[in-house]
């Protein structure tokens, strides 16, 4: 199969689909790829060294969507890419679909087979190439929160860790997977008091267990949110539900009971946010203020540190691809956990929570593939 490479083209994102590494292994096992020119710069990948993966370079983005028969990206597709995306065409990406309703209607537009990265499934019921871009985002989440609480970006002019004699930032951690959880272990090494809000009774268990009395765990409730977001210095938005918009978990209203300056990262931003105040923002004007708190919502959070993240990102997604690139539509249908990342499939939606979320038809993939 050949293999199609675009560069990214959101703002300050600096990831790539394929490392040449990667590459090498879809040309070992019989694929060939065409590569964007200039797409591994921001890791440091020159087009010799995707030549020498074996790779052939594109002079242009348009190359790459009409010449390729699966189209390998990090982020979602912009309106200029999904317009060229064709029929029977398979596109592996992030879709982040619920809470961006016309690229979902780009996608079914242009009849493309869409299989997201975020809802592929794995034998334990997990997300296995989530969790890597999870896992960055959640440490990156408390280097946003330090930066955002200085006085001159708008915070309390809090040091996360404290000194001796001064205590430390309170941390509010809504959600304990895998975001979550790696926040929580980046403020707590820091030496930040924190909490992790969760509805999982066996989850808070694993997480007490996990850190040992140095985070509290605490049942997630109307009121217990409340009194924790309250009393926070900063709060990690890091709830996920699969495929669907993430719930509204902080109101409007609650900021003004907040501490001024305090700072909120909404890492569930990719999935609409957590917060009813959050909107998408970019590394390249990352935060804004709502009644005196500051709010951290890029969308591609990841996408800051394109070293460490392509590499663990490639090391997830290569099983994956280099099945599709081996049987196409063919693997979907006999790998359960691919199915499970099918999201859009010529013209239906076929996962279901993210046509709910949408409020558009859903087509299970027994129905669309028939």
């Amino acid at each position: 199969m050949k293999v199609g490479v675009p560069k990214e083209i959101k703002t300050h994102e600096y990831r790539v689909g394929l490392t040449p590494g990667a590459v090498r292994e879809y040309v070992a096992a019989g694929h060939s790829a065409l590569v964007e020119n200039n797409s591994g710069a921001g890791i440091g990948a020159t087009d010799d060294d995707y030549r020498k993966a074996g790779a052939t370079i594109a002079t242009s983005a348009r190359e790459v969507f009409a010449s390729s028969e699966m189209i390998v990206k990090v982020k979602e597709p912009q309106r200029s890419e999904w317009t060229q995306l064709r029929e029977n065409q398979i596109l592996f990406t992030y879709l982040h679909l619920a809470p961006d309703p016309e690229q979902a209607k780009g996608l079914m537009k242009s009849g493309c087979t869409a299989i997201a990265y975020e809802t592929v499934t794995d034998a334990h019921g997990g997300l296995p190439l989530l969790a890597p871009m999870s896992e960055v985002a959640g440490r990156l989440a408390i280097e946003a929160a330090g930066a955002a609480l200085k006085r001159y970006a708008g915070g309390r002019g809090l040091l996360i860790g404290g000194v001796p004699g001064v205590p430390p930032a309170r941390i509010v951690v809504i959600g304990g997977g895998v975001v979550g959880t790696h926040a929580a272990r980046m403020a707590a090494g820091l030496g930040a008091e924190v909490t992790i809000l969760d509805r999982s009774i066996p989850r808070l268990r694993e997480l007490d267990e996990l850190f040992e009395g140095r985070v509290r765990t605490r049942f997630s409730t109307i009121d217990a949110v409340e009194e924790e977001v309250f009393a926070a210095d900063v709060v990690i938005g890091a709830v996920l539900v699969p495929g669907a918009s993430a719930p509204k978990l902080v109101s409007r209203g609650m900021l003004s009971s907040m501490r001024k300056g305090s700072v909120i990262v909404d890492v569930a931003i990719d999935q609409g946010g957590c917060f009813e105040t959050s909107r998408a923002t970019t590394h390249a004007d990352p935060t804004y203020e709502v009644d005196g708190v500051i709010h951290y919502c890029v969308a591609n959070m990841p996408g800051a540190v394109p070293l460490t993240s392509s590499q663990a990102l490639n090391n997830a997604t290569l099983p994956f691809g280099l099945a599709l690139a081996s049987k196409g539509f063919a693997a979907v249908l006999e790998n359960p956990h691919l199915r499970a990342g099918l999201n859009v499939y010529r013209g239906r939606l076929t996962y279901k929570a993210v046509a709910e979320s949408l409020g558009l038809p859903f087509s299970p993939i027994e129905q669309a593939a028939a």
